[in-house]
């Protein structure tokens, strides 16, 4: 059986059609997810290997997207060893007592397998139905900072106050911090492959917060650690942040197989930035809010500034924004796959 496109594409190979896959795919915009998930906690339907996995499997089976990405979230590990995670609805990581001195070090201790045995067995479940069609599944985790900034700030935040007061007050135990985090990262990262992820993603979400200098003292060091650490892994890795276009050149240089470009930045200009290794991305989420024939026409414009060399996975520059209509996704999976061959030589 062929390696999938989505492979070849993150490994910048001349591919059949531009790979698509949609991040946050799985989740409240699917009336099926909803149906399943009920109100319940997301961290209870994490917790269950048999629903985690059927999650997963929805958006492949709905819109026939090149790659599914586990039902998860970046706390999980957090949550597993102990440290008082929550996600809130509608407001996400709340963390009880957050991250605050040299003490609390010791509430972040090694995570071990036994911890996640409901996440790695979701993944073989996943897996096991995915090898009918010869679809690989992304594991993924959160970066050091931006972990970090959930475990310091105790709760999503616009300011970064808090964090960026402990980075340049006390780095030193800010670095204690993050190798703590880096840990933690490469044993899920790395458990989550042994058990039949293909691909891994690293989330930065909160990169765009930090000027390059920050970027490059604070968080580039531990993000080229995780790397480095899962590279002998053998598996395609991307990063991606929101806001981090004034940065795609130094995230460049962590180590990622692919870089993940939101939709401040066309595409064009994006993959000059990450000196041309393959780029994913990157529809603006909202456009695609505005029915089918909107969201068909962002996405041609992304192919077009994708232009015809080899190395574009098509995703949205963020996740799926809840309101999106399933059908515009569809409709958007289907030109990418159609007219997406044009440009591939």
């Amino acid at each position: 059986m062929n390696d999938p496109v989505f492979l070849q594409a993150c490994r910048g190979e001349q591919v059949s059609h531009v790979p698509v896959w949609f991040m946050r795919q799985a989740g409240r915009s699917l009336p099926e997810y909803r149906a399943l998930r009920g109100s319940g906690s997301i961290l209870e339907a994490i917790s269950d290997p048999a629903l985690a996995s059927e999650i997963t499997l929805q958006p492949v089976r709905r819109y026939g997207v090149d790659a599914a990405i586990l039902f998860s979230d970046i706390v999980v590990p957090y949550h597993a060893i102990g440290f008082g995670v929550d996600v809130v609805p509608g407001r996400g990581p709340v963390i009880a007592a957050p991250f605050q001195s040299a003490d609390d070090l010791a509430r972040l201790r090694d995570l071990e397998l036994a911890d996640i045995t409901h996440v790695t067995e979701t993944v073989t479940l996943a897996v096991k139905e995915l090898a009918a069609t010869n679809t690989p599944l992304i594991g993924f985790a959160g970066a050091p900072f931006t972990v970090a900034s959930y475990l310091v700030e105790g709760a999503p935040t616009r300011d970064f106050a808090v964090i960026k007061s402990l980075m340049h007050q006390d780095p030193v135990l800010f670095q204690l911090l993050l190798d703590r985090l880096v840990e933690i990262t490469v044993t899920f990262l790395r458990a989550q492959v042994a058990h039949g992820a293909r691909a891994l993603q690293l989330f930065d979400s909160w990169a765009g917060s930090l000027t390059r200098d920050e970027y490059q003292r604070f968080a580039l060091p531990a993000t080229r650690r995780v790397f480095d650490a899962v590279a002998d892994l053998g598996v395609p890795t991307i990063l991606f942040g929101v806001g981090t276009g004034e940065l795609l050149d130094l995230m460049s240089s962590a180590g990622s197989t692919v870089m993940g470009i939101d939709w401040h930045v066309d595409l064009d200009a994006g993959r000059r930035r990450v000196g041309h290794k393959p780029v994913q991305g990157n529809l603006d989420p909202a456009r695609c809010l505005g029915g089918e024939a909107l969201a068909v026409e962002a996405a041609r414009e992304v192919l077009a500034r994708a232009g015809r060399d080899a190395g574009h996975i098509f995703n949205l520059g963020h996740g799926v924004l809840p309101a999106t209509d399933p059908d515009a996704l569809a409709a958007v999976v289907q030109v990418v796959h159609d007219e997406g061959k044009a440009g591939v030589r």
